[in-house]
Parts: C-alpha cells; structure tokens; sequence
C-alpha cells in the first residue's frame, strides 16, 4: 500500500476552473479570505492527515473497533484517539462552520475539499468528525438559539461529537416505520425508548459527549413519516454551567462486524433500559422528516466524497505498483526483458479509466459544493433559488455515480495487482470492502434513482432539468473551435442527445404508470451521470486549452487534463449509447417469473 500523497495540484485545478473559489470569497459571508488563504489552510490540511490519520489506515482495519459487553464500551484502535484529539487542538474541525459558534466561517466549498483529505486518508476514521457535521447542520436550521448555544460550539470544535439515529430493526430505508417512543416530562423533557441499529461512533471514547439525534414518536403522533419528531439525547447530561454530569439511559449494546470500515464503530443503541433515556425535542413535533430532508444534501453528497476519495486511495496504490511490478514484454519493449506492468497497453487503458473518472468525480462533487454556497449566501434571491434547484437535481448524480465508481474503481485496482490485489497483505483489498457500503448508505442508490425519477425531473415542471440540458448543450461553440477535441464534441453531442429524448420517455411513461418510470430508474440515472460527467470534462478541456494557449503554467500539466477529458468523453461517455434499451424495456419482464421454484432454480 503506498502512502497517501495529497492531489493538491488537481484539487487547486478544479477550486480555480470548475468550482470558482474565487467567486465564493468575493460574497459578503466569506470576504474574510481568499483563494490562497484557503489554498494554504488545504495544503497544511492535506500535510497533516498524511502524517496522522492516513497511517492508522491499516492498523485500524487489522484491529477494528472493540465492544466490550462487561461495560458496553467501545474501544477504538491504536492511534484513534490521539489523532482525534490533534485534530480538535489543531481547529480542524472548525473551519468551514459559522463564526458565530467559534467556527472559521470558511465555504462549504472548502470544507468538501477537506472531507475528500481525510476520507482518502483513512474512511473509518473520518466517519466521526462527519456524522458530527451532519449534527451541526440540522441545529444550526432547526434548533432553537438556547440549543445552539449550549450544543454548537462544542460539536463545531469536535470536543463532543454527534450522530444521526434513523434506522431500527424492522426499519431500514422505511424510515416511517419507526417505534421509538418518546413521552413527554412535566419538566419540558422527554422520556425515549426503544432500539436503533447502525449507529456510526455510537459509542466511542474519542470526544468528551456525544449528541445523539433521534427519530421517535410521541403518544398522539399520526402515523408513517408525519408523526416522526426528531430529539437530542446526550450520552452524558449537561449541566447549567455546561459541565458534564451524569451518564444518560443509552446503552451500547454490541457493534457489528462488518465487510469493512472495521475501525468505524456500527452501534446498537438501547434507549431507555432503565427509566428512560432524557431527549430534548428540536424545533416542532412531528417535523423530524422535514428536519432530516433539510441536512440530506450535505449528508448525500459527503457519502459522494466516500466514493471518491477510496477511488482516489486505490489509483495511488495501483498506480505505485504498476511502477514496480515486473510481468511479461510489453509491445516494442527488449526481447528477454520483463517489462513494467504500466508499459502495457491494458493496465495504461485501466489506470486513465480510474485517472479520469476520479477527475470527473471530483469536479461533480465540487461544483455542487460550490453551488450550495452560492444558494445560501448569493445575494440575488433568483440566483440562490436557481443554485438550489441545481443542486437538488444533481445530489443523486453525485451521491450515486460517485460511489458506484468508487466500488468500480477499487475494482480496476485490484485488477491491476493481479493474484496480489486478491491478498490481504497488499492492502488493496480493503479499499474494495471499505467503499461497498458507501451505495448503500445515507439512501441506497436504487432510492436516489427513484428519487431523480420521481421528485427531481419534476422540479419547477421539468424547467430545471431542460435547464440543465441546455447548459450541456450550450458547450458546443467553444467546443467546436477546437478541431483536436472533435471527438469529445460529437460524443457529448450525441449523450446529450440521447439523454434528453429518453428523459422525455421516462416522464411520459412516468405519468402513465409509474412502475415504468421506476423499472428503467437506475440506468437512466447511469445515462444522468454519464452525461453530467461528460459535461464537467468538457468544461476541464476547455478550461486546460485556454491555459495552454495562452503559454501559462506547466503546459505537460493542462495537456494531461486535456487527455483525460478526451479519454473519458470518448472511450466511457459512449455506455450512454447503449443505455436507452434499459431504460425503456418497461416493468413487465421484471414481473414475469412470479414461480418461487424458478427464481431459485
């Protein structure tokens, strides 16, 4: 496994040509910085979670997390702790919150950045300070002022940590099928009961407190996803003075052992064992949905960073090791001498397939960190309703595709270690077993397809979708005034073509019957992806030309991103091609087999 090296010069590249850092520190919420202020604090960053967190990488996979049932304590792997605590010195965990709750005040922009940094560094540990972002963002929208005080400044530093408490036993995507109770005190207070299963850091030594966010029902609450309220619950009471008191009725009860992200604590949590867990009802009741939806942009597209950062992990070690490893005489190489893996044309073909998804990841998951900022702090209003609408259409892009690459692209590396990747010692197989969760949580990707389908094609009657195809269209002159990029043009012609009749297809048919809609769902959002990809690439291409033109900077560097755009666009963004079958093939076929003896054989 080598060691994670930081893309600092590729993350510079995407801030500057694809998300626009410098438009962001020009709004009044962020003249406090600029981009080479940022630039430093990224680069500082990067240094640190090279040297701290992306060491305990393995380690913490080997050891995992440890439940111990005499005392119900979970108990981290070697090192855990003590980067914890580096990073909550160091201020880390601060940066992109609002100063009012002694945060940097920096853009979310930055704070994705960061996320890619760490996640890269070391996945299982990262999921703690980011369960704690998730906690933050739904109390600095819902929380009342005396809450925010007493719980944002300590989870803006990470001094207590918090997580998200949605899923039970018999409720796993279903979240309207929760039970957990929770009955009301005299004093204001409320009683919780009942049981909750994956809770990421649960339970942990690693923070002084952990803030708990719960989804329960109070007795008179209506049923399904309208009667759920959402509440605080801390691990340890605090006291007026903001001391930590006595511990609350929330018991670990075992962790789960799990395919990977072994060092992130997976928790079953028992509330109210006793007499009662003590929980404190955020905002209104019955509203925790509508409070849980508020914070699911940054949460979906968080898990997109997920995907990309074990892809980026897994180009770095595939890369090393195609550097090293000696197999076979590659075409026009010596007769009688072994040649370096990367030498042959199949291993190059698999490491720009992973170069160039990554880049394009990367450039979707920054351009709608770059567009939420704008939708909270722009100051025209129609310019932050339309970055909103632009975001919400594309978080299930982001979410799914990126994490869907990122099983892919742990994928191609193991193929390029060969009967290596395959072994445990050469360390890549983790990579492939920690990113396998990621399309699966924060909303499967079958549910963030349904949800393109379902809810987002309709978004201000499909004027933000045909928006959004016009956009990519809109490429084309610049495109065409490149004769070496033609290739690139005709296929992101032809896909956005293609994407826009079948998106027509999908809401006909949607409206006719749904099961159509939904049966031809997850690759019509393969054909989405693809396409948005194909658009940011683009826009790379461009962007490397007009450098390169005009002699700036290291001219190998912007021919680099414009082979890769070129690679993509014509070698990957043709499976659009191939798509519209799937998508239109209907419900029927999916209904035919009903005979449980020939499903099983």
């Amino acid at each position: 496994m080598a060691d994670y090296r930081p893309p600092l010069r590729d993350i510079s590249f995407v801030l500057d040509e694809l998300a626009d850092l410098a438009e962001l520190c020009e709004l009044d919420a962020f003249d406090h910085t600029d981009p080479d202020t940022v630039k430093g604090v990224i680069e500082e960053y990067g240094r640190w979670v090279a040297d701290t967190v992306a060491p305990i990488n393995r380690s913490g996979d080997l050891q995992g997390a440890q439940h111990d049932p005499a005392t119900n304590r979970v108990i981290m792997p070697d090192g855990f702790t003590e980067a914890y605590q580096q990073y909550v010195e160091a201020g880390w965990s601060a940066v992109p919150f609002p100063a009012t709750y002694g945060g940097g005040g920096f853009p979310w922009l930055v704070g994705i950045v960061m996320q890619e940094l760490l996640c890269t560094a070391n996945l299982s540990w990262s999921m703690a300070p980011l369960l704690s972002h998730g906690a933050i963002d739904l109390l600095l929208h819902h929380g009342s002022e005396e809450q925010r005080e007493v719980y944002l400044p300590k989870l803006v530093t990470g001094e207590w940590s918090g997580t998200m408490n949605l899923t039970e036993p018999h409720a796993g995507s279903d979240v309207g099928a929760v039970k957990t109770k929770a009955v009301p005190q005299s004093d204001g207070t409320y009683k919780i009961s009942g049981t909750k299963i994956y809770i990421t850091f649960g339970e942990h030594d690693m923070s002084e407190n952990i803030m708990h966010l719960v989804l329960a029902r109070t007795p008179d609450a209506p049923p399904g996803t309208k009667g759920i309220s959402c509440f605080i619950v801390p691990k340890y009471m605090i006291g007026d003075d903001g001391s930590l008191g006595e511990r609350n009725d929330v018991t670990c009860v075992s962790i789960e052992h799990k395919l990977g992200i072994k060092a992130s604590p997976t928790c079953v949590l028992a509330f109210g064992e006793n007499e009662g867990a003590t929980g404190y009802l955020i905002g209104e009741a019955n509203q925790g949905m509508r409070y849980m939806f508020t914070m699911m942009n940054n949460a979906r597209l968080g898990v997109a960073v997920h995907g990309l950062a074990i892809a980026e992990r897994a180009y770095q070690d595939a890369l090393q090791y195609s550097q090293e490893r000696r197999q076979g005489r590659a075409p026009g190489a010596p007769a009688g001498e072994m040649s370096l893996i990367i030498d042959h044309p199949d291993v190059r073909r698999m490491l720009l397939t992973m170069k160039s998804t990554i880049e394009a990841m990367r450039g979707i998951i920054y351009g709608n960190a770059f567009r939420l900022d704008l939708a909270r702090e722009h100051p025209d209003e129609t310019m932050r309703e339309a970055e909103q609408d632009l975001v919400d259409l594309l978080i299930p892009i982001a979410k799914a595709w990126c994490t869907d690459m990122g099983v892919e692209m742990a994928s191609l590396a193991i193929q390029i270690y060969g009967g290596m990747g395959f072994i445990e010692e050469a360390g890549v197989a983790q990579h492939y077993r920690d990113v396998r969760i990621t399309p699966i949580y924060e909303g499967t990707n079958g549910i963030q397809a349904m949800d393109l389908v379902g809810r987002k094609l309709g978004l201000k009657g499909g004027q933000v979708v045909t928006e959004f195809l016009a956009m990519v269209a809109m490429l084309d002159p610049a495109l065409a005034r490149h004769p070496d990029l033609a290739g690139l043009r005709d296929e992101l012609g032809d896909a956005v073509t293609i994407l826009a009749d079948t998106t027509s297809w999908i809401v006909r048919h949607g409206r006719t019957d749904v099961r159509d809609a939904l049966a031809g769902a997850t690759p019509y959002l393969r054909m989405f992806s693809l396409v948005t990809a194909g658009w940011v690439m683009a826009k790379q291409a461009l962007a490397a030309k007009a450098h390169l033109d005009a002699g700036e900077g290291d001219a190998a560097f912007w021919e680099a991103k414009i082979t890769t755009a070129r690679f993509f666009c014509e070698q990957i963004l043709p499976q659009v091609k191939g798509l519209p079958g799937s998508v239109r093939a209907g419900y029927e076929v999916l209904y035919e087999i009903d005979d449980p003896a020939l499903l099983t054989g």
